[in-house]
């Protein structure tokens, strides 16, 4: 299993997304998301949190929010547990993304962009200000078949 971390960073009603485009063999090849990463051995959340973001942005959180913890069970990978935050900034991404394009996306439109299914609820969560929850996205493929919010199963179809 993994841990990892995804923040969406806020400025001005815009997320900074991170369009997926350079790797190679990548569980996220074309998909846009948050910034984040895997754990290295001895963090906390909030740790692993500020290093990934520092690696793909450039930028030093200091005001940010653990929101959630979503787990990721999938027929093709090992199963995930992404520690969700979100953030804000005034700043620009002062470094080139090794994993892919950073932008400046206006918040409402983003779940028009190519992301997984699952990520559109998390982003609704968020949006709706939801105090911290636990949420599971179970997929075949890239299909979205179960959604578990808090224990209580819900909707898949967005």
């Amino acid at each position: 299993m993994w841990n990892t971390t995804l923040c969406y960073i806020e400025r001005e009603g815009q997320y900074l997304m991170l369009h997926r485009v350079k790797k190679e063999h990548d569980i996220n090849r074309d998909k846009w998301i948050g910034i984040g990463g895997k754990f290295e051995d001895k963090e906390s959340p909030e740790e692993c949190l500020v290093r990934e973001v520092r690696e793909e942005t450039g930028l030093t959180l200091t005001d940010y929010t653990y929101r959630g913890l979503v787990t990721f069970v999938s027929d093709r990978w090992v199963t995930e547990y992404m520690h969700l935050f979100t953030a804000r900034t005034e700043e620009d991404p002062c470094v080139v993304c090794e994993e892919g394009d950073l932008e400046w996306v206006d918040k409402e439109k983003v779940k028009e962009l190519p992301i997984w299914t699952g990520d559109k609820i998390f982003l609704d969560l968020l949006a709706q200000e939801v105090p911290f929850f636990s949420l599971k996205l179970s997929y075949e493929g890239d299909t979205l078949v179960q959604a578990v919010l808090n224990g209580k199963e819900i909707a898949t179809k967005i």
